[in-house]
């Protein structure tokens, strides 16, 4: 899955976050809490484009960024079938460990004190 290369990257986690929480961005907001060029923000934006995390909307001479629904709802459908795999082996691990202690104290309730 591309996304997560993409999101390998702390700047590129950085703008995913920031338009996770403020929504539609310019490139010129974006930019602002980074110490890097111009050329290095629009290479990240192009990683995530590509990644289909992001999306980008032109506007007369500006562009502006947001979170794209397809890329974001693929990693959210991939996290929710481990999270359902996981869930399902816990529960089985949870009934092995309850059985295994059932046994256990109808053994020592056998015993000779």
């Amino acid at each position: 899955m591309q996304a997560f290369a993409a999101l390998s990257d702390p700047t590129r986690q950085t703008i995913v976050e920031r338009l996770a929480l403020h929504g539609q961005m310019s490139v010129a907001h974006l930019k602002e809490p980074f110490d890097i060029s111009a050329p290095a923000i629009s290479q990240h934006l192009k990683v995530l484009r590509e990644a289909r995390l992001v999306r980008v909307e032109t506007r007369a001479q500006q562009r502006f960024y947001s979170l794209d629904p397809v890329g974001i709802g693929e990693i959210e459908a991939w996290i929710a079938k481990l999270h359902q795999h996981w869930s399902e082996r816990f529960d089985a691990l949870d009934a092995l460990l309850a059985q295994h202690v059932k046994q256990t104290k109808s053994r020592k309730k056998g015993r000779p004190k």
